[in-house]
């Protein structure tokens, strides 16, 4: 069983000798990678004790960058501390509810249209 570690104490590791980082809701500490890391230092910097799902994702990192993060894997993040996606069919949610991965406070009279790969005709 994986430990469990709080975004509180992610929170804590966030400078350049202690660094952990959140990718997935698996917490990493990438402190020994850092002057390794291809993207810089300061990429790596900017995540430091928060969640860099999002980063992580848009850089576009390839399968050999996701097997090299085992090794930095020290535990999952806490359930309590992961956020729940709302579905974009339950019209409950903004773009924004949907693209920063946050809880839906309430109905919202913002419509959303999920994105399409193409149109079929």
């Amino acid at each position: 069983m994986s430990k469990e570690i709080t975004l509180a104490t992610v929170k804590e590791h966030n400078k350049s000798n202690d660094l952990w980082i959140i990718i997935e809701n698996k917490v990493y500490d990438v402190t020994k990678f850092l002057n390794e890391h291809p993207g810089g230092e300061d990429s790596l910097l900017s995540v430091a004790g928060r969640d860099g799902t999002k980063d992580f994702i848009d850089v576009g990192h390839s399968q050999d960058a996701r097997n090299m993060m085992k090794k930095y894997y020290i535990g999952d993040l806490a359930a309590s501390d992961i956020k729940k996606k709302v579905p974009l069919n339950t019209g409950l949610a903004t773009s924004s509810d949907t693209e920063h991965n946050t809880e839906n406070t309430g109905p919202s009279n913002a419509s959303v249209v999920p994105k399409q790969c193409c149109i079929l005709h």
